[in-house]
């Protein structure tokens, strides 16, 4: 008896001790995106001769909800200017000191690919705002080497912007008073085609990637945490919706 008291007694440690360090990880993991999806990402990507898939919610299609913002010059822009066109989206802000400015400068280089190709934009909606009105979006976009006509940088009301970002995307924004900068949001870019659906390549399972890693550039090839930069892929197949 005494002897599976000790054996008692070590195990519960072991499961003390994994929670400590593991559950707060697996918490981070959702927050950020399902671990599902992390997973799907880590994995690799099928080959870019593939078809893109489209991206299915309840076994429907998953559209561009509808939108209404001003841009950088203080134009009414809507999810309807960008019908006709493949682009991509992201969810930003000017004063973000942590992950925008690699994904901006990723969007840049990708901007620059397409400079020729009228059918092609960029939408990045700012999760704050207040602080983001259409001066300080033209000033950024100046200073940032963003020319593209098609690249809208939004702002508007933020309720509305950040219920895009979580319920209309599934991408996460939040305000988090700790966080660097105030507010927390993913890295992640989507990917819309020519009709208004969201679209990615699969992984090695069949499942769509549904998104894109914004955070790692091309010449960084990976990160700390072994995750590869997806911006490559992500040039090759807008060059694939561009075709269709």
């Amino acid at each position: 008896m005494e002897k599976r008291k000790y054996t008692y007694v070590w195990v519960s440690l072991v499961i003390l001790v994994f929670g400590i360090i593991f559950i707060p990880r697996i918490i981070d993991r959702i927050k950020h995106g399902t671990i599902v999806q992390n997973d799907r990402m880590n994995v690799g990507v099928m080959a870019n001769g593939a078809p893109l898939s489209y991206v299915l919610t309840n076994g429907k299609k998953r559209k561009v909800p509808n939108f209404a913002f001003l841009n950088q010059d203080s134009l009414l822009v809507t999810d309807k200017d960008y019908k006709g066109k493949v682009f991509v989206v992201e969810f930003f802000f000017t004063s973000c000191p942590s992950i925008c400015p690699i994904m901006n400068k990723n969007l840049v280089g990708i901007q620059n690919t397409f400079k020729d190709e009228d059918n092609f934009g960029i939408a990045s909606f700012s999760i704050t705002p207040e602080y983001d009105t259409p001066s300080v979006l033209k000033e950024y976009a100046e200073r940032n080497g963003i020319t593209d006509l098609d690249w809208n940088l939004m702002t508007g009301d933020s309720e509305k912007i950040l219920d895009l970002a979580n319920a209309g995307f599934y991408i996460f924004a939040a305000e988090i008073p700790d966080a660097p900068g105030g507010f927390e949001h993913s890295g992640l870019f989507a990917l819309i085609d020519k009709n208004g659906y969201l679209r990615s390549r699969t992984d090695s399972f069949g499942n769509p990637i549904v998104y894109y890693r914004g955070t790692i550039t091309e010449a960084q090839g990976s990160n700390e945490e072994g995750e590869k930069e997806q911006i490559s892929i992500l040039k090759e197949d807008i060059k694939k919706l561009l075709q269709e």
